[in-house]
């Protein structure tokens, strides 16, 4: 029996492409090497198996014919229903699949990709979780302060119908989603008949670990449904702010640096100044040598988890390495002297 690339990477057959890369920086991440040293052989051999089942699910070409016919079929072994097909040796059409590449420029060109991403929404896109017609448009917002600040009134029901909820923005940045932060919002509200304020501070706490796209609700708290008695709901969506050093993926976050070529082949110390409160320094060590695909990661030093009992993501680290512009001829042969050739 062939190998099972939805068993490996821990998905069904109907898997969409947004799932089958979810799924694949899931179990990359669960596997590297780095976060396995105890067992590295098995980290090793697990982690190539899943960087192949990503390279062939990721394709729709191989998909197709590793859904019809298995591995064999994929990697040159004629399936029982493809003799003769089109004349040719080796699989459906004569199709011969070999994973040749390698699983560390896998790993290091997906998370450089979504490092270089603009902006961050997690794992759930804004327009997955509420892009449905019965939410109504956004409504306006003003400026809005840090922790315990305040912002400018809004208008409850604006830029929606009154029976639905009233929707706005909320900015965070990452230091407040990675330490939790509480957030004064004043809105303005009509009422009719409800014996209330035309203003209503509302105070969202944002918990540590919460990601783009988390709505938090006040029910009844917007403007009043005609002369009802009741009023429609205010929903905040929690949007992330960009950050200068770190991308966040998922619970994981992406930061990236540029090193000499000389720190590249010696060994070097990359210092990260973390999001705690207490705006702690961790050093990193890299004593491999670093190729354009290498990728340190640093177990549990992501996001934390906004479940109880929940385990912190990993700090992923990418590199662009910078070649000197220039050489001496004294300082070629010194290199030519000292490094090898193979």
């Amino acid at each position: 029996m062939g190998k099972d690339y939805y068993g490996i990477l821990g998905i069904g057959k109907d898997a969409s492409q947004d799932d089958i890369k979810k799924a694949y920086r899931r179990a990359a991440l669960k596997w590297h090497p780095d976060k396995n040293q105890e067992r590295r052989a098995e980290a090793e051999e697990k982690f190539k198996d899943i960087a192949e089942a990503y390279d062939v699910l990721s394709d729709p070409e191989k998909k197709s014919i590793y859904d019809q016919y298995g591995e064999d079929g994929l990697k040159g072994a004629p399936g029982p229903d493809s003799a003769g097909s089109a004349g040719m040796p080796g699989g459906p059409g004569g199709f011969h699949y070999q994973f040749s590449g390698d699983p560390n420029d896998m790993f290091a060109r997906f998370f450089k990709d979504s490092f270089n991403r603009s902006s961050s929404f997690g794992e759930s896109p804004f327009e997955e979780m509420f892009g449905m017609g019965g939410m109504g448009g956004m409504g306006g917002m003003g400026g809005m302060g840090g922790m315990g600040g305040s912002m400018p009134g809004m208008r409850a029901g604006q830029g929606s119908h009154a029976s639905r909820p009233a929707v706005f923005d909320l900015p965070c940045s990452l230091e407040e989603l990675y330490n939790g932060a509480a957030k004064k919002m004043k809105v303005k509200r009509s009422s009719s008949t409800l014996p209330r304020e035309a203003e209503a501070v509302l105070e969202v706490e944002v918990k540590p670990g919460w990601k783009a796209g988390t709505k938090v609700t006040f029910q009844g708290e917007g403007d009043e449904i005609g002369s009802s008695g009741k009023a429609q709901d205010v929903v905040f969506i929690i949007r992330e702010k960009g950050h200068p050093t770190f991308t966040r993926e998922g619970s994981n976050l992406l930061h990236h640096r540029k090193i000499p070529l000389v720190d590249a082949l010696t060994g070097f110390k990359v210092d990260v100044s973390m999001l705690d409160k207490k705006e702690r320094i961790l050093r990193v060590n890299v004593t491999d040598i670093v190729s354009p695909n290498y990728v340190k990661v640093v177990k549990g030093e992501g996001m934390p988890s906004s479940k109880p009992g929940g385990s912190k993501g990993d700090l992923i680290i990418t590199f662009d390495i910078v070649y000197p512009s220039s050489l001496t001829t004294e300082q070629k042969e010194k290199l030519k002297a000292a490094l090898p050739r193979s």
